[in-house]
């Protein structure tokens, strides 16, 4: 397991986005994969930041299993867009399955990613 903690502002989500790709290359992902994973957790990052940037932190933890790669997110945000904006859109043609949640902390995204050729990988993106 690794804990990556970060301000919550948008300077630093380059950090989250390239531990996701390179744990994602751990996995022997394609290209392909990698980069929609990069792009998942970048827009889930964002949709978690606060208002405020840099008051809060933004947390990932990864979790690497055999054939998976869980990123858990935590951030400030108290409310999450609606589920029919563009951000959910792009998130779920990304990495298929998609679940929210929020508490008195802030707010969480799962993210869940299934390899195609049988080897299953996935995301977990959470805030909260």
């Amino acid at each position: 397991m690794v804990e990556l903690r970060v301000p919550a502002d948008p300077a630093y989500l380059t950090v989250v986005r390239t531990a996701s790709a390179g744990l994602a290359a751990r996995l022997d992902l394609t290209l392909d994969e990698i980069e929609d994973l990069r792009i998942a957790v970048d827009e889930a990052c964002t949709l978690l930041l606060g208002s405020a940037p840099g008051e809060d932190d933004l947390v990932a933890t990864f979790r690497l299993g055999e054939g998976t790669l869980e990123v858990e997110v935590r951030g400030p945000a108290r409310e999450l867009p609606e589920r029919s904006s563009f951000a959910w859109a792009v998130l779920e043609a990304l990495v298929g399955e998609v679940f929210t949640g929020t508490s008195s902390t802030g707010a969480w995204i799962v993210l869940r990613h299934s390899r195609t050729s049988g080897v299953g990988a996935s995301l977990v993106v959470g805030v909260g």
